[in-house]
């Protein structure tokens, strides 16, 4: 039998459940502020007032599904403004490639939404059960009473802020001081969507955590391609740290190989092992490896945000000499500044400048007053007893206004031709009068004849105000017989 050699090794990891500790210092003083910042914005954003006027919504950020509205404080997008959002969208993502380009995994580590409600998560594990070295000494004991009610006392309060979180997802969607007074009131489509959020955090936050970072997200996996030699990252300084060693040991590098920046990590990496997929640049290990170096009485710096080029530059500088003071001045002085003008920035400030400015532009241009035109087609064109020929037209008036008001609508560039919209007054001239309401949709037929067979030609609709100046306009094609 021929030798077929040994079994194609497992990819199949088991679960390793990750105990991080409580740090303090800088960094982590950051994300907390960010954590606090953003939770209150989403938390809070749906119970922001503005007044609109009577008759339409005043929560200032509210999607609207029943009316098919987006209100954002003084702007109001209907549905044919989609454009606006894919905007949005694109200045994003850009926005994204570019925090990206300068400060590696920033989002990831600080704003990401799956690190904001884990790290808020941990701080409740952290406040029920105790810091890593209580949590594991209780996981790994027989079961007791004390480890049953501190973890239910837990998962009723991950599914509390999960109930919260999901609520105030909906609240977006619906008007919140209605939905919080008369939650029963609540649609089916609302409860569903409350329950999928709830769901989704409590599981997510709770549960998952580091493996929707290195298994379920694609960011991590591409967002290389927007790294470079001068991208700020977080970075063990090997060329400080090694050889490892004792404290008191002759000729060993600064890291004591304590392992505080793998006790503190969220995603249980050694960050001395280099960039890692599982790093998401959170800098909690700068903290941890600050307070051990503060302890020695070493310099603080171990591990922080550092370029690429900085790091090779060091580690060349400091090749020859031994540890200690000397090199370590050596490996400091080869560092340059932080270059955030680079042609790769700069095409990203390019396109968020472009985007941006067509945006706003595109607001501030935005026409208040629509004016659609179909035609009917079937048939295309009815021939009359007289020999004329007509084409009906279904009209669609769209007043993005409060006010409203009657519009006269004229054919321009269209001699010969008569227009009658059925079902509406006409002003002294004979002219159609269409009426329609504030921040509303009006219908109209239009028919549009001519007193002989003509052949196809365009026609142009156009919406004139009291006073005749031109509003809005649409463009169609009068069909006749072919010759």
């Amino acid at each position: 039998m021929p030798d077929i050699g040994p079994p194609p090794a497992s990819l199949y990891a088991a679960h390793r459940k990750i105990y991080p500790r409580a740090v303090q210092g800088r960094v982590r003083r950051a994300k907390w502020a960010v954590l606090g910042i953003l939770l209150g914005l989403y938390y809070l954003v749906p119970w922001l007032r503005w007044d609109r006027g009577p008759g339409v919504p005043d929560q200032a950020v509210l999607v609207d599904m029943q009316h098919a509205r987006l209100f954002f404080f003084w702007i109001e997008l209907w549905p044919q403004e989609v454009y606006f959002l894919t905007g949005l969208l694109i200045l994003a993502a850009i926005g994204l490639f570019a925090a990206t380009s300068l400060f590696g995994r920033v989002w990831c580590g600080f704003a990401c939404p799956q690190t904001v409600w884990t790290d808020l998560f941990m701080w409740v594990e952290r406040r029920i059960e105790g810091d890593r070295n209580a949590r594991m000494k209780r996981d790994a004991g027989p079961p007791s009473r004390d480890r049953t009610l501190r973890r239910l006392a837990k998962h009723a309060a991950w599914l509390g802020i999960a109930a919260v979180t999901g609520g105030a997802w909906v609240m977006y969607f619906q008007d919140a001081p209605t939905l919080v007074r008369d939650p029963l009131g609540a649609s089916m489509e609302t409860w569903f969507f409350f329950a999928l959020f709830t769901a989704t955090t409590y599981v997510l936050a709770g549960f998952a955590r580091e493996q929707v970072c290195t298994y379920m997200c694609p960011w991590p996996r591409f967002q290389g391609a927007m790294l470079d030699q001068d991208s700020l990252v977080v970075t063990y300084r090997d060329w400080r740290g090694e050889p490892r060693g004792k404290p008191k040991d002759a000729g060993s590098g600064d890291c004591v190989d304590c392992s505080a920046c793998v006790q503190v990590c969220p995603t249980g990496v050694d960050i001395r092992e280099g960039q890692q997929l599982g790093c998401i640049g959170c800098g909690l290990c700068i903290d941890a490896c600050d307070d051990v170096m503060r302890k020695l009485h070493r310099p603080q710096g171990l591990i922080g945000f550092e370029t690429l080029a900085n790091l090779a530059a060091s580690t060349a500088a400091a090749a020859e000499l031994e540890p200690g003071p000397a090199r370590h001045a050596a490996g400091m002085a080869a560092r340059r500044p932080l270059r955030l003008l680079r042609p790769r920035t700069l095409m990203y400030a390019g396109v968020l400048s472009v985007v941006a400015i067509t945006m706003l532009g595109a607001l501030m241009l935005r026409e208040t007053l629509s004016l659609t035109v179909l035609p009917e087609r079937a048939p295309p064109f009815v021939r009359l007893s007289d020999g004329g020929i007509r084409n009906a037209y279904l009209l669609k008036l769209a007043d993005k206004s409060r006010e409203g008001g009657r519009y006269t609508l004229v054919l321009e560039e269209a001699p010969g031709l008569r227009l009658l919209v059925q079902d509406v007054a006409t002003d002294a001239a004979g002219r159609p009068l269409l009426p329609v309401q504030g921040d509303g949709v009006a219908s109209f037929r239009a028919l549009v004849t001519a007193p002989r067979a003509i052949e196809r030609q365009p026609i142009r609709f156009r919406l004139l105000d009291v006073a005749g100046r031109p509003l809005a306009a649409a463009e169609s094609i009068f069909l006749g017989p072919q010759p």
